[in-house]
């Protein structure tokens, strides 16, 4: 019986120090080696300099995101092996510049002429009711095909929110910057993502940029509007 016991012990022993170690923070190297792979992947990083810093984690987020692994926002031993692992995520489409926002995951892809992508978390909209003006409105963000038609340089300060860089692409909806980006859907429609890259996203989507927003059954091809602009002209009038 003693020697079971013991035995017992060994193992819950080993069991907790490999959890420990699994959640001990890294070292510069390997903090750095995942920034560098996050970006190589296209997670939106910023300077890759060993420092777990708010750009890193958001890349880390989305990463999490995309992989469907618990969204916990902290760098560890299993997420960096889950890193070395994993992957390059790949656009819906490719062979023309354009944008995508999969609803599903959470998560921003900017996609160049090559299928490249740079990755952002995001938040988007709730789903639920909220009153703007005394009137009920439903916080949705909607699916489909859009172009950026409007933007703001800084902030824009409407009844419902403050919104930095704005680019519109349906309505009062746009992709913008925001101090707050939750893990999960928290907007009235809006599509938010992280401050750091904001101003940077503002100069590459220019106006007339296609996006593409999407849920798991909802995806719509953005290619006929890719392959003739007078398609894409006039959507953008109607």
């Amino acid at each position: 019986m003693k020697l079971l016991l013991t035995i017992c012990l060994l193992l819950i022993s080993t069991s907790s120090i490999a959890s420990a170690q699994q959640r001990a923070s890294l070292t510069r190297t390997q903090t750095r080696e995942a920034e560098s792979r996050l970006s190589d992947m296209g997670y939106w990083t910023g300077v890759v300099d060993g420092r777990f810093d708010s750009a890193t984690r958001s890349a880390l987020i989305a990463f999490q995101k995309w992989e469907g692994r618990t969204v916990t926002g902290q760098l560890t031993l299993a997420e960096l092996e889950a890193l070395r692992s994993s992957a390059f995520p790949k656009a819906r489409e490719a062979g023309y510049e354009h944008v995508e926002v999969d609803l599903d995951r959470q998560v921003l892809m900017i996609v160049n002429q090559e299928g490249g992508v740079r990755v952002l978390p995001v938040s988007t909209g709730t789903g639920k009711p909220f009153l703007d003006d005394g009137q009920t409105s439903v916080a949705y963000t909607p699916r489909g095909r859009f172009i950026v038609y409007d933007k703001i340089a800084g902030w824009d300060h409407g009844p419902i929110g403050s919104m930095y860089y704005p680019n519109y692409i349906s309505g009062g909806i746009a992709i913008h910057g925001s101090r707050s980006v939750p893990i999960q859907p928290a907007t009235h429609g809006c599509i938010r993502i992280p401050m750091y890259a904001a101003r940077e996203v503002s100069k590459l989507l220019k106006l007339g940029t296609i996006v593409l927003v999407y849920d798991k059954v909802s995806f719509v091809s953005g290619r006929p509007w890719a392959e003739n602009p007078k398609l894409k002209l006039a959507a953008s009038i109607e």
